[in-house]
Order: structure tokens, then C-alpha cells, then sequence
């Protein structure tokens, strides 16, 4: 019998369902969970180690676990959660479908609850991950806009001709007209429209012409509606959905020992973004 055939594959979810790898992980380590008590510290092990889409429901884990009853799963399931290990989540399957699945997020790195939140808003955190030290044969930075704008006037009109210090000292000046709509070209036209035969200082003859000529202020559109969610939270016990400020731990306060005061404003959160998400959908269809 070939060695490959001894080793079973963990079982996997659905399609769309299963685990999910938090981004921006640290690099695998012995010392990951040694934070942890021995239980939840090796149950996490065997959970970072499955691969994406892997089923890590609480009976699945309890067969790949013989020492391991369901309850002592989902009572260790809920420790990690509270570490920050994992989260629990609705979300669209993609591909432009509006079915909705449940998936659980696991992190090897533990996060804080401001990170998962971060992460449910759709803002993928990327500031925790270890920056890699820049190359040697690194480019210098591209030069702004307002900057080749400004260097662009000498090829307009030569008695423009301006100095690198002096594109850089006018440089916020430039950027501003152009914040306000104002093209590469018309810029070049409207500063060396009228030029006098000789200019002893491109410079500060730049500068008043940026300052007297500066177009008035576009008016101001009204701000869009913020995108809905991309992701759902639920408590890790009981899967009760909520707004992530109201599952600390991601678990909800039932699950925590503590009564909750009303419950239906979080119900009707989620149902109101539930009918922006599905609405959004429709529109990209």
C-alpha cells in the first residue's frame, strides 16, 4: 500500500464554506500557542494546519480529535475566539451570486477585536505584517504630478524655465489647481498666457501667477453612502449575528453569561444590511 494512501485527507466543506485564512499572518512558529492552555493550544495546532476549505465544525473536529469530546471542541472553540484565534462569519459567495455562506476566519497570529473588525469592514490590515527591507536597486520615487506639470512650463514657453528646488518649493501650489480640476495642459496655458519679454525671476513670477490666477474651489458633491459590510459577524457558540462591537471575543453576551438589555436592534442591523447587500447585487447584475 503506497505511503499517500495511509495518511487520510481531512474532510472538506461545502464549496464556499469551511475555513478561511485571516491574511497577514506571521510566519508558523513552535511557540504560536504555547500562550494557551494545553487543550485549546493543541486543538488550535490541528486547525492551522488544515488547509482553506477544510471542515472545522465542531463534530468534524471531534472525529479528527479522539481525546475530544463535542463539548470540550466548542468550549475550546470559543477560548480561541475570545484569544482572537478565529472568528465566525456571514458573507456573499462571490462570483456575483447572492447566496450567503457561513465561514470561520482563523488567525495563527492572535488579533484584537479592533483587527477583526477592521477586517469585517472589508479593510484588510496589512500593517501587523514584518516589513521586507527595500532592495538596493530600489527606484527612486515617482515624481508627482504637480511637479512634472510645473516642469512642463520651460517646454511651453522657455521663459518659464524652472529649477528642480523651485518645482519642489511650488510644488503644494501646483498640486492645488490641480485638486481643483484644472488639467496638465490648461495649467500650462493659463501660467505663460500673456508672458512679459523678459521675467528675471521664473520663479517668484510662477508663484504670484499660481496665488492671483488659483481657480475658485469645485462645489462640493454629497458624500456617497457608505459601502454595506462584506462580512457578517456571529457568535463562535451559538451563531446569533451581530455587530462586531457587540460580540467582544466573538461571542455574543448569552454566550459571555451576560443578559442582553434588547436584543432587536442587532437583529435589525443585520437584516437592513442584508437587504443592501442584496440590493447592491442586483444593481451589479
Amino acid at each position: 500500500m503506497a505511503v499517500a494512501n495511509l495518511i487520510a485527507a481531512p474532510p472538506m466543506a461545502a464549496p464556499g464554506y469551511g475555513k478561511r485564512s485571516a491574511p497577514g499572518e506571521a510566519p508558523r512558529r513552535r511557540d504560536d500557542f504555547t500562550h494557551l492552555p494545553p487543550r485549546e493550544a493543541s486543538i488550535a495546532m490541528h486547525i492551522d494546519r488544515l488547509p482553506d476549505g477544510a471542515a472545522i465544525d465542531t463534530k468534524t473536529l471531534a472525529k479528527e480529535l479522539p481525546p475530544y469530546g463535542q463539548q470540550a471542541i466548542r468550549t475550546a472553540l470559543n477560548a480561541l475566539s475570545a484569544a482572537g484565534h478565529l472568528r465566525r462569519v456571514r458573507e456573499p459567495v462571490g462570483d456575483g451570486r447572492t447566496q450567503w455562506v457561513f465561514r470561520t476566519y482563523f488567525s495563527r497570529t492572535a488579533r484584537s477585536d479592533a483587527w477583526w473588525s477592521r477586517f469585517l469592514a472589508g479593510d484588510v490590515p496589512e500593517a501587523e505584517v514584518e516589513p521586507q527591507a527595500p532592495t538596493p536597486q530600489a527606484r527612486q520615487p515617482k515624481r508627482s504630478d504637480a511637479y512634472e506639470a510645473l516642469a512642463a512650463l520651460g517646454r511651453a514657453d522657455a521663459r518659464l524655465t524652472l529649477s528642480a528646488a523651485e518645482c519642489k518649493a511650488l510644488e503644494p501650489l501646483a498640486a492645488e489647481w490641480l485638486a481643483r480640476g484644472v488639467r496638465s495642459a490648461d495649467f500650462a496655458t493659463t501660467l505663460t498666457a500673456g508672458l512679459p519679454d523678459v521675467i528675471h525671476s521664473p520663479g517668484a513670477f510662477t508663484r504670484k501667477r499660481l496665488v492671483d490666477k488659483l481657480p475658485p474651489e469645485p462645489p462640493r458633491r454629497p458624500s456617497a453612502a457608505p459601502p454595506p459590510p462584506r462580512r457578517l459577524m456571529e457568535c463562535t457558540n451559538c451563531g446569533d449575528p451581530g455587530r462586531p462591537e457587540a460580540l467582544p471575543g466573538g461571542l455574543c453576551r448569552p454566550c459571555r453569561g451576560e443578559v442582553p438589555d434588547d436584543p432587536a436592534p442587532a437583529a435589525d442591523w443585520i437584516h437592513t444590511q442584508v437587504d443592501r447587500l442584496r440590493a447592491a447585487a442586483r444593481h451589479a447584475r
